[in-house]
């Protein structure tokens, strides 16, 4: 009533309250009665606000480059920035009388903006988009320390950046080339697969190989070892047989000797038994014939007189006229024959 009024603000809120041109008190969550007619008040946030932003930067193979992401700030010092925008609230409604309160998130974004080029403009497009780490720890580094900020009372207490992205020609152009290089890296993996596969083969292959090769020279020092072993048999064989050979022939020998002998031997018998028979036939020679006759009758059986006298009987046959025989002579005869 009569203009008194009573007004409480948030805690979140510094204000401060004019009199006739002068800041009669100030503070955060103030509450009081005021006067309306003479009395208005300045209402700076304290609480952090967030400026998010999107833009188009170049880079420096002047590719187009979208950037999107947010800052966050807060008001460090009332006192600077209700000196150069306009914070002043209605004493009847509370309400901002200007849109200077809504204008510091494109202020906070111009200064992102300016300092967010500046790191782009460093950098290729495949780089930059590579970078959001690198674009972001060094733009909050210069938000932090911009002097603009710093004198309007403001702190940017942190920056993201969401996306760094080329347009969508560029974009399908990467993706193409990112795909033909997974493409290649896949064929390569390919390639590589088979050519293990095919150097696994030739060492399994090389491996057989000299399994067969080791196998063929066992073969053949077994081979040797038995050719050596049958060339020793028939060395001995030979050895045997050329003793056998010499023993024959020593004995052939002996047995030529020995032949040698009987034959000289039989000869000298022979020498002597016709050396006896020639002094025999010289001794007979010169004895009457007959007389040889009853010697050599003088040495014989019954059997054999009688046969002899047959014989001159059947020599004499022509001048016998008759011939009788007893037949006790006969059966004499024919028993000493049975």
């Amino acid at each position: 009533m009569f203009g008194f009024r009573f007004v409480k603000f948030e805690p979140n809120a510094h204000v401060f309250v004019i009199k006739n041109g002068r800041i009669a008190r100030q503070g955060a969550g103030l509450s009081f009665w005021y006067f309306a007619p003479s009395t208005s008040f300045i209402k700076i946030p304290l609480e952090s606000g967030a400026a998010p932003f999107i833009f188009e930067e170049l880079s420096t193979d002047f590719q187009t480059l979208s950037i999107q992401g947010e800052i966050t700030y807060r008001v460090s010092d009332p006192s600077k920035i209700k000196d150069q925008m306009n914070f002043v609230v209605s004493s009847r409604t509370l309400d901002y009388e200007s849109e200077d309160p809504q204008r510091i998130d494109q202020k906070i974004v111009n200064v992102a903006k300016t300092v967010i080029k500046r790191e782009v403009e460093r950098l290729t497009l495949k780089d930059a988009i590579k970078a959001t780490d690198r674009i972001k720890a060094e733009a909050e580094r210069s938000l932090r320390t911009d002097e603009y900020l710093a004198s309007l009372g403001l702190e940017a207490t942190n920056l993201s950046i969401l996306a760094v992205l080329p347009n969508k020609e560029t974009g399908r152009a990467l993706e193409a080339e990112t795909r033909e290089r997974i493409l290649k890296e896949a064929d390569d993996a390919i390639y590589e697969r088979r050519n293990a596969s095919v150097e696994q083969e030739r060492k399994i292959k090389e491996n057989e190989l000299n399994t067969e090769i080791a196998i063929e020279a066992k073969k053949r020092q077994i081979r040797e070892a038995q050719v050596d072993a049958e060339r020793a048999v028939q060395e001995k064989t030979r050895l045997l047989e050329a003793e056998n050979m010499s023993f024959r022939i020593e004995q052939e020998g002996e047995r030529g000797r020995l032949a040698k002998l009987a034959a000289e031997s039989s000869r000298t018998e022979s020498d002597a038994k016709a050396y006896s028979m020639e002094s025999l036939l010289k001794a007979f020679g010169s004895m009457d014939p007959s007389l040889l006759d009853i010697l050599a009758k003088g040495g014989m059986r019954p059997e054999q007189l009688i046969a002899q006298a047959f014989d001159s009987l059947a020599r004499n046959a022509e001048k016998i006229g008759e011939l009788n025989m007893s037949p006790d002579l006969l059966a004499t005869l024919l028993k000493r024959e049975g």
